[in-house]
């Protein structure tokens, strides 16, 4: 979408999505993780397929989307060479004096709505999945194992 297109801010499902932070990142893809706490799970993820860019910090908390302003969209615009499909603006608490304002453009963004344990749970039902970290309980395995 360009300027004549007005990126929007987007709209996120109801819920409480206070505590947010960043679950994956690799070239193809930045999974922002949001919960009312992150300690044992979180149950949104944004998805963004293909970044572009990227300017947030690793943990924040209740941001507020907004549209980017044109100044914002055309310094983007300029820096990539392109007018990226998806991009998200939004302001929050980073833990300093004032809010950090964010931006964040990629290629694709899917909003995932799901349950996510971020510890091992041997009776996970069929509706949670597992935060890419989380291994099951076994022997440990490595140079402190042998120790």
């Amino acid at each position: 979408m360009d300027l004549a297109g007005n990126h929007a801010a987007i709209r996120l499902p109801e819920g409480s999505w206070w505590d947010w932070d960043v679950v994956a990142w690799d070239c193809g893809r930045l999974t922002l993780a949001a919960g009312h706490d992150l300690a044992y799970h979180h149950g949104l993820e944004l998805v963004f397929h293909a970044p572009l860019f990227v300017g947030c910090p690793s943990a924040f908390h209740d941001p507020a989307f907004r549209a980017p302003s044109p100044d914002e969209f055309t310094r983007l615009t300029r820096r990539l060479g392109c007018e990226p499909a998806v991009v998200v603006a939004f302001e929050a608490d980073a833990g300093g004096q004032e809010p950090v304002s964010c931006l964040i453009a990629a290629e694709r963004l899917d909003i995932v709505r799901e349950t996510v344990l971020r510890y091992w749970r041997a009776d996970a039902g069929p509706d949670q999945r597992y935060a890419p970290w989380v291994r099951p309980p076994g022997p440990a395995v490595g140079p402190a194992a042998t120790a």
